[in-house]
């Protein structure tokens, strides 16, 4: 019988993580424990891990809140998101549990930014339910969770993989389409090349874009860019005055500017993005918020924050994976592989940019 899960512990912030074994806890009605098959890192897992996002006191936790994984147990039936019967053996990622009953979840039709919610990869793992992250041999999924299952052509690492970035790109364009569609002559400038801005170079592509500039750093990361479709990118390095950044646009837009700017990266790029902007245009947030000047919109159309995903972009990410994967080389992304015990390296690599997304194989990477 189970007792125990290895897991790459984070013990105190921006130190080597600890591989010290978790207790499994007792699964309560509807809940399941699924074994890690693949678990990938982002740009939250590194900032939570240097500055501990601001949480007081610091708790030990598993990092990691993309996951795929293989279900172990089940305390009673359950039902994925299209309501099939679930069983153990069966690949599955799990969405974020919401409350249901606030303000967000049933009148905003928001349940993403649900304050009572709970997330993973950042809960302390010294009290139950102990296993929610993902740099661990196992991980529990809540009874409340949506289920999503995996199909056999996306690889566990690309099925983690959209669980964060992806998901929550497919949501911003969801939110951006309500403002109209991507037309055919439009140009969208995306601001990132980390994982979130390479899929929405894919997605916008994806939208019949006519044209997608990336704007960002390093050369690695924007040489996928170029592989996902980006037709022009930027090094912010080698371009460093916000001026000239604005004039690239410019001039890869005839002077008018971009009709759709898609903000990936830190929120103090948002005033950026929007000088980006075509009189008239729409600007989607995806990154991080913060460092924005709501007075900047007044020449300029929309602005659209967007935050996680529901269990409908979980299922659309993993769609978007096995139906477009001869489309766009999705596997580019993949640039590293680790075991538990090598956790602490591919944060460090990710910290570094060394890495464009690392996944880690908790319990060995199947041949």
């Amino acid at each position: 019988m189970l007792t125990s899960s290895l897991a790459a512990v984070v013990t105190k912030p921006h130190e080597e993580l600890e591989i010290k074994p978790i207790p499994i806890p007792d699964l309560e009605p509807g809940a399941m424990l699924g074994r890690v098959e693949a678990a990938t890192l982002c740009g939250t897992d590194v900032h939570a891990w240097e500055r501990n996002l601001g949480r007081a006191p610091f708790n030990a936790y598993i990092p990691g809140h993309e996951t795929a994984m293989v279900i172990e147990q089940m305390n009673g039936p359950r039902t994925d998101l299209l309501g099939n019967p679930l069983q153990v053996g069966e690949r599955v990622l799990c969405a974020y549990p919401r409350c249901g009953k606030c303000y967000w979840c049933t009148v905003a039709s928001q349940p993403s930014i649900c304050p009572n919610g709970m997330s993973f990869g950042r809960v302390r793992c010294d009290q139950p339910p102990y296993l929610l992250g993902g740099c661990s041999e196992f991980h529990y999924l809540p009874p409340r969770s949506d289920i999503v299952k995996i199909p056999d052509e996306v690889p566990g690492a690309l099925a983690a993989a959209s669980a964060c970035a992806l998901r929550t790109v497919l949501h911003g364009f969801e939110r951006l389409a309500r403002t109209g569609p991507i037309e055919a002559h439009e140009t969208v400038v995306v601001q990132g090349s980390g994982p979130v801005g390479l899929f929405a170079v894919t997605v916008a592509r994806d939208r019949g874009a006519r044209r997608v500039l990336v704007i960002g750093d390093p050369p690695n990361r924007l040489q996928v860019a170029e592989k996902f479709g980006a037709d022009a990118t930027l090094s912010l390095t080698a371009c460093p005055d916000p001026s000239d950044r604005r004039q690239w646009v410019l001039d890869h837009t005839m002077g008018r500017g971009a009709d759709i700017g898609v903000q990936c990266a830190v929120g103090a790029a948002i005033p950026e993005g929007l000088a980006f902007l075509r009189d008239g245009g729409r600007y989607l947030s995806i990154g991080g918020g913060g460092g924005m000047n709501l007075q900047s919109l007044n020449s300029h159309g929309f602005l659209i924050t967007v935050r996680s995903g529901e269990g409908r972009h979980f299922y659309q990410a993993l769609e978007f994976l096995g139906s477009r994967r001869e489309r766009f080389p999705f596997e580019q992304m993949i640039t590293g592989q680790y075991t538990l015990e090598g956790a602490s390296e591919a944060l460090r690599a990710m910290a570094e940019y060394r890495e464009v997304k690392p996944v880690i194989y908790p319990n060995g990477k199947k041949p």
